[in-house]
């Protein structure tokens, strides 16, 4: 069988659903490629590259539809491309089913398998094919640059000769993978961010990233999270709560990246035009959700307009076209592992098998039938967390009697060791020569010494403490050598394993620690 991807049609998409690597991929799955020329010349892929690895550059996109078996796009088909499916064709692509049934029942008609990209259910099995967060993931990056691109300062915090320079303060507004990819490039930047997810169980990945989570204070019960990993509705109660929560972070907030989607409704308004009203002057806002109405009321999408106060408000819809080279090589990944899928003998040939999860999830429409919806997913893409319990916060007696009780106990501990090392110390003396005393006095102080500095460590330290301490230690090494030259072979011999392990720790300590530093190291 043949897999082709045409010339992107919709104005401004620059993406394409097949690069030069990815058709290497599908070509080992048992596949002719084939491409309309000059499709992957606006995210950087010359026809030339495809020629290099054997794909089939097609001059016009009506030979290309007619001359493949599975068609691979990025956008969703325009009512003309639909007309061209054949009977017994595969198209793969975002598609929209919920909110495109006109173009259902024409894909339906025309008698093809539509697999809807957007529709493949969020499960761990299939992340690999997950191009809604290939896409988002790029989508949040690029809002904060978009971000930095309209602000008037840094985002880092700076003191220099000529001034402090405050940090940016952003506020990411949802934490699926376009908000903590968000979150990941405002806090790299040096940015202070906070994000707030009507999901509780996110809290720990917000925090995890370095970005303040923003707690809601709401007595009811509200669990956020919708089969799929999606978000739910929130009650009116708990809207009404969010929205003065917004409004309180308003004035504070430099900039501001919504990113809430709910699948199969308008985006939700969770930036209202008194909260861009209470904003600085030259503050940001952008809003990922522009494409679905916008979280912002004042988003006009595809557009950047500045508001009566001057807060610049960004409506972009094409994020990832925007960085169309990375977006195409991560879909065409996505499509090649759909392909993988529906490919179980790598010969060349597509089987649709309606019983696996993933396949059925996102097949809308096969055999002259729409089979969208689909069944739910079995399992949640995140579990539900359990509510940790609250610690209880001591008085100030609490704490006295408790630290009081902690020092008595370290000194009992070090009193005992103490008498028993005093002991131990006394029983060998009352038998052994006055020289080996004198060594051995020094050698039980070292060990005592040693301990104390190792187990009063963060445990967090002890990898780069014992490196160095190791290395420093291997000081025992002058010991060995001055003994190398004794009469009594035993000594030689001796001395010269204390070399060779006194080396050890000195090549070993130090290699260990340069090799920690590095990790800390961006080249």
């Amino acid at each position: 069988m043949k897999i082709g991807a045409p010339k992107e049609i919709f104005p401004g998409e620059a993406r394409v659903a097949m690069t030069p690597d990815s058709a290497v991929q599908l070509k080992k799955l048992g596949y002719d490629c084939a491409i309309e020329t000059g499709a992957g010349a606006a995210a950087g892929f010359a026809d030339e590259a495809y020629e290099a690895v054997g794909v089939e550059i097609v001059k016009t996109a009506a030979q290309l539809w007619k001359a493949v078996d599975v068609v691979v796009k990025v956008r969703g088909p325009e009512e003309v491309e639909a007309k061209r499916l054949a009977k017994g064709q595969t198209l793969i692509s975002f598609f929209w089913p919920a909110q495109n049934e006109a173009l259902l029942e024409l894909c339906k008609s025309r008698g093809a398998t539509v697999i809807a990209m957007d529709m493949v259910p969020r499960i761990s099995r299939a992340q690999k094919m997950d191009a809604l967060s290939s896409m988002a993931n790029i989508a949040g990056y690029r809002a904060v640059i978009e971000a930095g691109n309209n602000f008037g300062r840094f985002f880092t915090g700076q003191v220099t000769a000529a001034g402090k320079v405050p940090p940016a303060k952003v506020l990411v507004v949802g934490a699926g993978v376009a908000g903590l990819a968000a979150i990941g490039t405002a806090t790299s930047l040096g940015a202070v961010v906070h994000a707030f997810d009507v999901r509780p169980e996110v809290a720990e990945q917000i925090e995890s990233m370095g970005a303040e989570f923003v707690f809601l204070e709401f007595e009811q019960s509200q669990d956020g999270a919708a089969t799929g990993g999606y978000a739910a509705p929130s009650s009116p109660e708990f809207r009404e709560k969010q929205l003065a929560k917004f409004r309180e972070l308003a004035p504070e907030m430099d900039i501001v990246i919504t990113t809430a989607l709910i699948p199969g409704r308008p985006a939700p308004k969770l930036w209202t035009a008194d909260m861009v009203a209470m904003m600085k002057r030259g503050s940001v806002i952008v809003d990922l959700a522009a494409e679905r109405g916008g979280n912002c009321d004042l988003t006009v999408p595809d557009e950047k307009i500045v508001s009566p106060n001057g807060v610049t408000v960004i409506g972009y819809t094409d994020f990832p076209s925007r960085m169309a080279t990375q977006a195409s090589t991560l879909y065409s990944t996505n499509i090649r592992h759909m392909m993988t899928d529906l490919t179980p003998n790598k010969d060349g040939v597509v089987v649709q098998n309606m019983e696996d999860d993933v396949i059925r999830g996102a097949t809308v429409t096969h055999d002259g039938e729409i089979t969208f919806p689909p069944p739910p997913p079995k399992v949640k893409a995140i579990a539900a967390a359990k509510p940790k319990p609250k610690e209880k916060e001591l008085t100030a007696e609490e704490k006295r009697a408790a630290e009081i009780a902690a020092f008595k106990k370290a000194t009992q501990q070090q009193v005992t060791l103490l008498g028993v090392g005093t002991l131990v110390m006394l029983a060998i003396g009352a038998v052994a020569p006055a020289d080996f005393m004198s060594h051995f006095i020094v050698f039980a102080l070292a060990c005592f010494v040693g301990f104390q500095v190792i187990w009063n460590v963060s445990h967090a330290l002890h990898t780069p403490l014992m490196a160095v301490t190791n290395a420093i230690s291997g000081i025992i090494i002058l010991g060995a050598l001055l003994q190398i030259g004794s009469g009594s072979g035993l000594v030689v011999f001796l001395a010269a394993i204390a070399v060779l392990i006194a080396s050890i720790n000195i090549v070993g300590g130090f290699l260990v620690t340069r090799r920690m530093l590095a990790m800390f190291q961006k080249s």
